[in-house]
């Protein structure tokens, strides 16, 4: 069976993209180095930031990320992943430019909820300003009627935006206890609230926390990426 190439359009941010790679890598079936998938990535810190735009006040990413994606494409990529959530606010467009197929990170992460959870009925979010005012997980999670909570205003700017755009941020290259703890306590304040999972719906997140930190399921949106383009790339379930 003739694999496909998988493209990553990363750079938003780089330890995301890499962090993607690596789970891609780690959950392959390979017992040798040609078991493992081609991959081509295109690793573009220099696109605009996703969130400043969305909320109206920056430059739009979508020339550059549709110029990355055309670089993917001619570089052999069969479909492109983006290891970024808040860059699917732009993905109808994107598909638009290019010939490919783009895999949706939130079509892939609310397939995995209903898949791990099929009675679930509420949900935290945790991810930049940009994706939680955009509604992405809001609009399509309401489609399976779960009930999508996010923290409150003053809560995500100093906890889940300090961790991370802040100085001392994850954006930052600071994979700190500091910032996992903010990301834990935005997480409780929801599940006191009623939330019976949390979506790391910012590929950030789970460079600081992961499931063994939280009382509840813990969707890794990047984990949940890395799963769905080997899916797509051997068109097998895993």
């Amino acid at each position: 069976m003739e694999e496909r190439v998988i493209g990553i359009l990363g750079g938003m941010g780089p330890e995301a993209t890499l962090y993607l790679f690596q789970k891609v890598i780690n959950n392959t079936r390979a017992a040798r180095d040609q078991d493992h998938l081609r991959i081509v990535i295109d690793n573009n810190p220099k696109i605009p930031d996703r969130t400043p735009a969305i909320l109206g006040q920056g430059e739009t990413p979508l020339h550059a990320m549709i110029v990355t994606a055309k670089n993917l494409e001619k570089a052999g990529a069969d479909f492109i992943t983006i290891p970024c959530v808040s860059a699917h606010y732009f993905i109808g467009e994107l598909r638009s430019a290019v010939s490919v197929p783009i895999v949706s990170i939130i079509d892939e992460v609310a397939a995995e909820i209903q898949r791990r959870l099929p009675k679930i009925k509420t949900i935290g979010l945790i991810a930049t300003t940009g994706t939680v005012d955009a509604g992405l997980f809001q609009e399509r999670l309401s489609k399976m009627d779960v009930e999508v909570l996010v923290p409150p205003r003053e809560i995500q700017e100093k906890l889940v935006m300090s961790a991370i755009y802040g100085d001392s941020g994850i954006k930052a290259g600071c994979i700190s206890f500091e910032n996992k703890e903010k990301i834990l306590n935005s997480s409780n304040e929801m599940i006191e609230r009623g939330a019976e999972g949390i979506i790391a719906g910012c590929t950030e997140v789970p460079l600081v926390a992961e499931q063994n930190d939280i009382d509840v399921p813990f969707f890794d949106s990047l984990d949940i990426l890395a799963l769905a383009a080997i899916r797509t790339a051997r068109d097998m379930n895993l």
